[in-house]
């Protein structure tokens, strides 16, 4: 065993400390130092340790996954120095069996060890190069978020010890252009494109870009747009490769794929046509069997982006768990999968790491948003489970927001034990830090809701909000106005759920659950207990339209009904009609509604998860502004609609609501400039700034314009 010299426990940096002594025994450096914070970003750490190496040593090759991080460092006399900075013996680690051969290590019990590589083991660790890029349109969506789906899969590849990935993602400054040039300078072996709503014309712009390079490098692309479009996407790129899942399985196929290793019909999860690589026939697509997610036992990812995340003022995301517990219409399953979820053990080492880097940006809010569509799950063990992921979230020092659906806190099914034992479990939640938690409420219109196949019914759902409000548990509703086989009478009463004053109720915590449970039930305790606020100012985001998306049950029965029109590839959705043409006039006027002030709504939103305390609230009591008004609009509308005979046409109704939206946004416009001055003194420095620059750009545009910047999953 080789004697490092380390401390006892030493931690990662004193560990590769020790490698580059026994690669450059004496060597007077502080790369080890100086590395601290690129350890958690492998391809500028190599860069890192080359460049401080320099002639004293061969060549570098970083390795592994964060928690296994492998460095590779070659002596000058032709031996390597192999160290895991996770301090765990390379005998624990499950090599891969293509090494076996090509590297022999003297002593496997240790995690710093020399040894001897070939140079196929040497070309191993940094072939394929992979670049994997997330699209974005900044001028929507002004405000980032930590770019889970590409850390994912760079932990995927990285667990292969197969080459190394790069992650670019525009959010974080990246242009077009740069992704361009980065492909066309460098060439990647390997190249991931990551692509959602609205970001079609992004998606074409770089495929055509690598398709045309002199040599394309391998092309997948992923995520909900492309699944949606994959038939468009293939008859126009036929080389191209689709993930159809999560992505993980799929991208270590891929790298195996690359070395030859698996044909292209064994990568699992994906969809492509029938031709060979290059040229040739194209055949008719095909598709792979993706993988479930109950088999996905990994789903943590690399940190890579994560101090540039929050240097732009961004949020942390992680997921604890994937998929859903049921089916709504208007939600396409088929690349989300049934509900799976991970264990709180497999948290508190990345939680750590984490932590390490928001120890570098205190401003930051330590807030952890669990992205989850379905936090809670089902089965016997939902509850502990649930409990044991927010001890892990808090006794990391972190608060924490999350999604799941409504009957996780009512559901008739279940008897008042059952609703005692879940309303527990909300209080205790929110004591561990629970931030905030988004329920898919959807509709307050039992016939709507069945169209939806929420399997709720309204009454449901206001009991389920009042004991959430009178638990203390902040939330956020969703909640779609308008959707095509809609009647009147449903967007009618959709608009008094909207209204209620009886669902939003003050916090009670003096109050046993079992009170609550049981008061929430009786008219006297509503009455005592409500806030008088409307539901409307709980809302997420008002006046949302059903979108008819690619591949879901909704948009079949749509079709069915002849409602349906052309495709549309930047929504991965198709038009619809509205069977009432009176409310279709109506759901597009929202749109405008929606997209003239979305920039500006979506920057609140945004730093209210990166705000804590008063400014938080102040941020949050802005957007009711909007709530406010928008409700007042869609009461306008039916005004409208009800004067509008079902069979004297559109023509007068459109003009009468554009008017409507005329003056109401004059009246939005007043009452906005009278708390924005207020609002942005509450604001650090960074952050008024950049809501005064949004709240300009919204203040002084005239026009109304759709812009496609629909936020589908409500996040």
């Amino acid at each position: 065993m080789i004697d490092s010299a380390a401390p006892s426990s030493p931690n990662a940096v004193e560990r590769l400390r020790a490698a580059l002594l026994l690669a450059v025994p004496g060597f007077p450096d502080t790369a080890a130092d100086e590395a601290d914070f690129l350890l958690i970003e492998p391809p500028a750490l190599r860069v890192h340790l080359e460049g401080h190496l320099a002639e004293a040593a061969g060549r570098v090759r970083v390795a592994g996954t964060l928690d296994r991080r492998l460095i590779l460092i070659e002596r000058l006399d032709g031996r390597w120095v192999v160290a895991d900075l996770s301090g765990e013996p390379h005998s624990t680690r499950a090599w891969p069996t293509r090494l076996g051969g090509h590297l022999s290590l003297d002593d496997p019990s240790d995690w710093l060890t020399l040894a001897t590589l070939d140079d196929t083991a040497a070309q191993y660790f940094t072939r394929p190069a992979v670049t994997v890029a997330a699209l974005y349109h900044p001028e929507n969506f002004p405000l980032p978020r930590f770019p889970l789906g590409i850390s994912d899969l760079a932990r995927a590849a990285r667990s292969t010890l197969l080459g190394e990935v790069k992650l670019l993602d525009m959010q974080l400054g990246v242009t077009m252009d740069d992704l361009v040039k980065d492909i066309s300078t460098t060439p990647p072996d390997i190249l991931g494109v990551s692509a959602t709503f609205g970001q079609h014309n992004l998606l074409v712009e770089l495929l055509d870009a690598a398709f045309a390079l002199p040599n394309p490098p391998l092309i997948i692309a992923g995520g909900s747009l492309t699944v949606r479009n994959e038939v468009l996407l293939l008859k126009q790129y036929p080389d191209l490769l689709l993930a159809r899942g999560a992505g993980e399985s799929t991208m270590r196929d891929l790298l195996a794929h690359w070395h030859g290793e698996l044909d292209r019909e064994q990568i699992q999860g994906i969809g492509f046509t029938g031709a060979a690589r290059g040229g040739g026939l194209h055949l008719a697509r095909r598709r792979t069997p993706t993988t479930p997610n109950r088999a996905q036992s990994d789903i943590l990812p690399e940190l890579d982006l994560l101090p540039a995340t929050f240097a732009h003022d961004g949020v942390a995301q992680l997921e604890t768990s994937r998929g859903c517990i049921s089916a709504c219409t208007f939600c396409p399953r088929g690349h989300k999968g049934q509900w799976s979820g991970s264990e709180a053990s497999d948290l508190p080492w990345l939680l750590g790491e984490m932590n390490r880097v928001f120890d570098r940006f205190p401003h930051v809010s330590r807030t952890i948003y669990s992205v989850d569509e379905e936090f809670i799950g089902g089965g016997p063990d939902a509850v502990p489970r649930a409990l044991d992921l927010a001890h892990t979230f808090h006794d990391a020092g972190f608060r924490w927001e999350t999604s799941c659906r409504i009957e996780q806190v009512c559901n008739p099914q279940h008897d008042t034990a059952w609703h005692r034992e879940r309303a527990e479990m909300w209080r205790k939640l929110v004591e561990l830090g629970l931030r905030r938690c988004l329920f898919g409420v959807e509709s307050g219109v039992d016939s709507i809701l069945t169209r939806f196949n929420k399997e709720t019914v309204a009454d449901q759902n206001a009991l389920a909000i009042r004991t959430l409000s009178a638990l203390g548990v902040p939330t956020r509703l969703t909640y779609i106005t308008f959707d095509p086989l809609m009647s009147e009478a449903e967007l009618r009463a959709s608009y008094r759920f909207q209204g209620r004053t009886d669902l939003l109720l003050n916090p009670l915590p003096h109050l046993p659950v079992e009170a609550i449970v049981e008061g929430v039930r009786d008219p006297d305790f509503v009455a005592a207990h409500a806030t008088g606020r409307p539901l409307h100012s709980g809302i997420s985001y008002m006046l949302v339209s059903m979108e008819c998306l690619i591949g879901a049950a909704y948009t079949r029965t749509a079709e069915q009904a002849g409602l349906t029109g052309a495709a549309r590839p930047s929504m991965g959705r198709v038009d619809s009609r509205y069977r009432d043409p009176r409310i279709g006039e109506a759901s597009n006027a929202a749109q405008l509604w929606i997209d003239r002030s979305f920039p500006f709504d979506y920057t609140l939103k945004s730093l209210e998860k990166v705000l804590d305390g008063d400014a938080q609230q102040a941020v949050r009591d802005a957007r009711t502004v909007l709530k406010d008004s928008a409700y007042t609009v869609l009461g306008g509308m039916l005004q409208e609609i009800a004067a509008t005979p079902t069979e004297a046409g559109t023509g007068q109704l459109t003009r009468s609501i554009a008017d409507l939206l005329d003056r109401e946004f004059e009246q939005l416009r007043d009452a906005v400039q009278s708390g924005i001055s207020p609002l942005i003194t509450t604001l650090p420095t960074r952050h008024a700034a950049r809501l005064s620059e949004q709240y300009d750009r919204w203040n002084t545009s005239a026009d109304w314009e759709l812009i496609n910047a629909a936020d589908p999953c409500g996040t």
